[in-house]
C-alpha cells in the first residue's frame, strides 16, 4: 500500500515521504490516526498545497516536545511501593504509577509516553527509564523505587559484610544439622 506521511514516524519516514507499508498498518493505524493518507494523484496534489501548513504544525509540535523535555530533564522521580525484606516489590511499578507521580509533580506526562526498557520495575532501587515525547525527542530519567515507611529490606552486599564481621569476632551462624530420614 502506497501512502504519503503527514508526520514523521519512527522507522517509516518523514513528512511528505511517499512510502510503501503493509496494508493492515496503513488501513488500521496510519490513516485512521491522521498520520498518513493514500498516495492517489488527488491526495498528492492536496498535500503539495498544504505542505507548508503541515510542516509548520510539525515544527510547533517539535518545539513543544523540546520545551517539555527541558522542564523534565535531570529530574529524579521517587516512587513508594510495598517491598519485601530482600527489596523485591509485592507487585510492580508500571507506566501508570510513574505517570501518577509525574502528575503529582505537575509534569505533563502521558502514560503512553513512558518507555520501560526492562518492563515493569520489580525491585527497590534506581531504574533508568525513557520518556518519548516526539519521534525526535527522548528524555532519559531516573526512577528511584523506595519501600514504604518503616519497611526494611536486606541488601545482599551489606548482609555479606555483616556475616564477615560476625565471623571475625567469633559469632557463627546457627547451622541446622541434617535430621535422620524417617
Amino acid at each position: 500500500m502506497d501512502i504519503i506521511l503527514l508526520e514523521k514516524i519512527e522507522n517509516v519516514g518523514g513528512i511528505g515521504d511517499r512510502v510503501r507499508v503493509k496494508s493492515g498498518y496503513g488501513r488500521n493505524y496510519l490513516i485512521p490516526k491522521g498520520k498518513a493518507t493514500l498516495a492517489t494523484p488527488e491526495n498528492i496534489a492536496k498535500f503539495d498545497k498544504r505542505r507548508a501548513e503541515i510542516e509548520a504544525k510539525a515544527h510547533t509540535e517539535l518545539e513543544a516536545a523540546q520545551s517539555r523535555a527541558k522542564q523534565i530533564e535531570n529530574q529524579v522521580l521517587r516512587v513508594k511501593a510495598n517491598a519485601g525484606p530482600e527489596g523485591k516489590l509485592f507487585g510492580s511499578v508500571g507506566t501508570s504509577d510513574i505517570a501518577a507521580v509525574c502528575e503529582e509533580l505537575k509534569f505533563n506526562v502521558e502514560r503512553s509516553e513512558i518507555r520501560l526498557p526492562d518492563g515493569p520495575l520489580r525491585a527497590v532501587g534506581e531504574h533508568q527509564i525513557e520518556l518519548h515525547f516526539h519521534a525526535d525527542v527522548n528524555v532519559p530519567m531516573i526512577v528511584v523505587v523506595e519501600g514504604e515507611e518503616g519497611q526494611v529490606w536486606i541488601d545482599p552486599e551489606e548482609e555479606a559484610k555483616t556475616e564477615e564481621i560476625g565471623k571475625s569476632i567469633g559469632i557463627e551462624e546457627y547451622e541446622q544439622k541434617d535430621s535422620p530420614d524417617l
